[in-house]
């Protein structure tokens, strides 16, 4: 596959949003709203505000009270996850059968007290909390998703991090026998790796998300453990990470890699920044019929646009 053939996938079409995806978007809310209440009743998940607080209600400030939340069948049918396929609709036929069994996390580098994590002592490290977030993709469509999960500043406070640590690098999987597409090198340069600056990694926004919808995280979402950070594109959330790394210098990531004209380090949802083939003013809210306008840093501006001060919002992206 040519990268010129692989960016035409990738480009957004108003055709592909058809009668499939009014239809997965018209499951009633409440069964989504019944299930997330049995996840927080059986696992003690805790719903939490953007500071990080404990909540008895909705997650105010997280979603808006008009965003309802994208339906289960929507989000887990409805996929980018190369490594399995590049057919957005195939990835959870794809990933059918994926295990995680004796999955590992090595984390390292500037930290004083690296470590090797089984899936257990992962999830041991803080309890799992409910985040309720609006997802977009750099493709221009869009989710509001409920993950279950903890902060990344949890997982780095853990392991200690040194005063010369100025980034975070994470790295997904390589086993082509669990995902097929790894083993053609046209599609991407294989493993899959990403990185922030260590600040939006300790910021209260950033998580792992270790479950969906009230249940463990599925293998075409990230099993088990996927990064989530609401206020960047999606291309930023590495799925199935088995590294993370603390680093002084600026990490390579995939798409950055790929495309730098397309794809930036930052990956911050960007209303001034377009892509060089379409708009980021508007997208395409899975299970909406028309467009809405694209909310700056993904309607997240007042909890993380500090982390960008001095920066041009026109160039970076």
């Amino acid at each position: 596959m040519s990268e010129k053939n692989l960016a035409s996938e990738i480009t957004p079409r108003e055709a592909y949003f058809d009668r499939r995806t009014v239809i997965r978007g018209g499951i009633l809310a409440a069964s989504a709203a019944a299930t997330a209440v049995a996840y927080r009743k059986f696992n003690g998940v805790d719903l939490v505000d953007t500071n990080g607080k404990a909540l008895k209600g909705l997650v105010k400030g997280v979603v808006k009270a008009d965003e309802m939340t994208t339906p289960k069948r929507s989000i887990t049918n409805y996929n980018n996850f190369y490594e399995f396929t590049t057919n957005k609709d195939g990835v959870a036929a794809a990933s059918k059968g994926f295990k995680t069994d004796g999955w590992k996390i090595e984390v390292g580098g500037l930290v004083n007290k690296p470590k090797t994590f089984d899936l257990d002592d992962f999830r041991a490290i803080a309890p799992p909390e409910e985040r309720v977030y609006r997802h977009r993709c750099v493709e221009a469509w869009s989710m509001v998703v409920p993950w279950a999960g903890f902060s990344v500043k949890k997982l780095l406070d853990r392991v200690d991090p040194q005063g010369s640590a100025k980034y975070v690098a994470f790295e997904t999987l390589m086993d082509p026998k669990r995902f097929p597409n790894q083993s053609n090198s046209a599609v991407l340069d294989w493993p899959y790796v990403e990185g922030l600056r260590i600040d939006e990694a300790m910021h209260p926004l950033a998580i792992f998300a270790t479950g969906l919808y009230g249940e463990e995280l599925p293998p075409q979402d990230g099993a088990p453990v996927k990064l989530v950070v609401p206020w960047k594109y999606g291309f930023k959330g590495i799925k199935s990470i088995v590294k993370i790394t603390l680093v002084d210098k600026q990490p390579p990531t995939t798409w950055n890699k790929r495309a730098p004209r397309e794809y930036g380090f930052y990956g911050n949802v960007n209303t001034r920044h377009d892509h060089p083939r379409w708009s980021q003013a508007t997208e395409q809210r899975i299970g909406e019929h028309g467009r809405r306008a694209t909310l700056m840093f993904n309607g997240y501006a007042d909890q993380v646009a500090s982390l960008y001060t001095g920066m041009n919002l026109d160039e970076y992206f």
